[in-house]
C-alpha cells in the first residue's frame, strides 16, 4: 500500500480508557474490539449474573462497578443499555453530574439519534450515536463478525470523523443516518432481522411436526440462497406459490397450519399478503391468477380439499421450486 493509501494518524482517536454501562451482548463486545485497536477497557457496569460472565469472559481484568464509577474512570463510555432505558439513564447520569465536559458518551441503540444524549451534551459530553447493524450472542464470535460490520452513524458534524475512525477501528462500516431517519433505519433492521428469526424458528417446528428430522440442515441452503438471491436482485428474486399465484396451494397451507399449528396462521396471512402486493406491483403475479389468491388471502380459510383455484397448479413458471 503507497504512503498516500495510508490512514492519516490525526484522523484517528487518540488512544482511550474505554468504559462499558449495560454489560448485555452488544457493551463487551465493542469494549473488547476497541481493545484490540489499542484501546484500553477500564470499567464496566452490570447487574446480572449473566451480564456479569460476560463481562469476565470477554473484558478479562476489568472491574465491575456502578455506572457513575464508569464514567469517572473512562474518557469513552459505551451506554448499551436497551433503547427505553436509554432517555432515563443519560438523565439520572447528567443530574448526579457524573458526566464532565469532554466525555466522549456513546450510545448503540438503533432507535436514537445523539438528542437522547441533550442532557449529558450540556453538561459538556461529547455525544455519538453508533448502531451495529448485527445480531449478537454475548460470545467472543461477536467480535469477529464486527469485521465489515455496517454501523449507523449519527454526530454533530464536528465529530462526524471521530464517530466514522471508531468504527473503523472496530472493524465496521461507518454508514451515515440522518437524526430524523433513525426510527426509519431502525424499523427497517428489525423488520429484516428480528423477523427472519421468527419466520426461520416457525419454519423450523413446522418441519419436525412434519416429520423433518434436521429442519436446520434441510432449511440451510434453501434459505442461504434465498438471502443471497433477494440481497442481489430484490423482488425479482421472488418465487413460490404466492408469487406464481397457486390460490389453491396457499388455500391447503392455511387449512394444514389451522390445524397443526394456528398459532402460525395470522404471520402466514400478513406476509403472503405483502408478496403478493410486491409480486403483482414487480409484475411478477399474474392479475388473472391474483383475484383468486387474494380471495383466499382475505377469507384466511381453506378451499375444501385444498383444491387448486381456476388455472392454478402448483407447477407454474417455476416448477418444482420449494420456496
Amino acid at each position: 500500500m503507497s504512503t498516500s493509501q495510508q490512514p492519516d494518524p490525526r484522523d484517528r482517536p487518540a488512544r482511550l480508557t474505554v468504559g462499558v454501562v449495560g454489560a448485555g451482548r452488544v457493551g463487551p463486545a465493542l469494549a473488547a474490539s476497541l481493545q484490540l485497536a489499542g484501546h484500553r477497557p477500564v470499567a464496566a457496569s452490570g447487574v446480572s449474573d449473566a451480564s456479569r460472565r460476560r463481562a469476565g469472559h470477554l473484558l478479562p481484568g476489568v472491574p465491575l462497578v456502578p455506572p457513575a464509577e464508569v464514567l469517572r474512570r473512562a474518557d469513552l463510555v459505551l451506554l448499551t443499555v436497551p433503547d427505553d432505558a436509554l432517555p432515563a439513564l443519560v438523565a439520572g447520569l447528567a443530574e448526579t453530574g457524573a458526566v464532565r465536559p469532554g466525555h466522549l458518551l456513546v450510545h448503540t441503540s438503533g432507535r436514537y439519534g445523539t438528542r437522547v444524549l441533550d442532557p449529558a451534551r450540556r453538561a459538556g459530553a461529547l455525544p455519538l450515536a453508533l448502531h451495529p447493524a448485527m445480531t449478537f450472542t454475548g460470545t467472543p464470535v461477536d467480535v469477529q463478525r464486527l469485521a465489515g460490520c455496517s454501523f449507523g452513524v449519527t454526530a454533530p458534524e464536528e465529530l462526524r470523523m471521530a464517530a466514522e475512525a471508531l468504527v473503523i477501528e472496530m472493524g465496521g462500516e461507518p454508514e451515515w443516518i440522518a437524526e430524523e431517519m433513525r426510527p426509519l433505519y431502525h424499523a427497517a433492521l428489525a423488520l429484516g432481522a428480528n423477523h427472519l428469526v421468527t419466520l426461520v424458528a416457525q419454519s423450523m417446528e413446522l418441519l419436525r411436526a412434519a416429520g423433518v428430522t434436521a429442519p436446520d440442515r434441510m432449511l440451510g441452503p434453501l434459505l442461504g440462497a434465498a438471502l443471497d438471491n433477494a440481497l442481489r436482485s430484490g423482488d425479482a428474486a421472488l418465487t413460490g406459490p404466492v408469487a406464481r399465484g397457486d390460490a389453491g396451494t396457499v388455500a391447503a397451507h392455511v387449512d394444514e397450519l389451522r390445524r397443526h399449528a394456528p398459532q402460525t396462521v395470522a404471520g402466514y396471512l400478513a406476509m403472503a399478503r405483502a408478496t403478493a402486493d410486491r409480486a403483482l406491483a414487480h409484475g411478477l403475479l399474474k392479475p388473472e391468477l391474483a383475484e383468486d389468491l387474494l380471495d383466499v388471502l382475505a377469507e384466511g380459510t381453506a378451499r375444501p380439499g385444498g383444491a387448486p383455484g381456476p388455472g392454478g397448479t402448483d407447477a407454474g413458471d417455476d416448477e418444482g421450486d420449494a420456496r
